[in-house]
């Protein structure tokens, strides 16, 4: 028994698809920013009986995700140069999250500005019906008077 993964970036294009035995441990990189779907399913065919099957699923992403003993044993780096990165990934990191948050506050404020517009134009058109109602119910009753030659 095992387990079928597949990831996809933000435009539904397949990252990574792979069959993984009892065991199994996956990483992937995507260069796409924004909402990544990860679908986990079973290999098994049978609804009911059989074995079970847990999953642990541990998710780091940015600078986390990287193992920074493998990376200074492969580049043999002393333990300054390693620092040195891993400062610098995370000023990337943070670097990166303002840039998010920048679109993301423009947006914002996109919606906002445009949700402010249509209250307004929906404020003046209420104001504009009432006016028109207004003006039309006085000269129906002002006929209505002279019809009656109250007036």
């Amino acid at each position: 028994m095992g387990m079928l993964v597949e990831v996809k970036d933000p435009d539904q294009k397949i990252i990574m698809s792979r069959a993984y035995g009892a065991e199994g441990k996956f990483t992937f990189t995507s260069h796409t920013p924004g909402e990544h779907t990860m679908c986990l399913s079973t290999n098994s065919s049978k609804w009911f009986g059989g074995s079970s099957l847990r999953v642990h699923l541990d998710i780091s992403i940015g600078e986390h995700a990287n193992d920074y003993k493998e990376i200074a044993a492969r580049d043999k780096l002393s333990e300054l140069q390693l620092r040195v990165r891993q400062l610098l990934d995370q000023v990337d990191q943070i670097t990166k999250e303002q840039n998010y948050q920048r679109v993301r506050e423009e947006r914002f404020r996109q919606t906002s500005e445009s949700t402010n517009s249509r209250v307004l134009w929906w404020a003046f058109m209420q104001t504009a019906v009432l006016l028109a109602i207004g003006f039309w119910q006085m000269r129906h009753l002002k006929s209505f008077f002279e019809a009656k030659k109250l007036v």
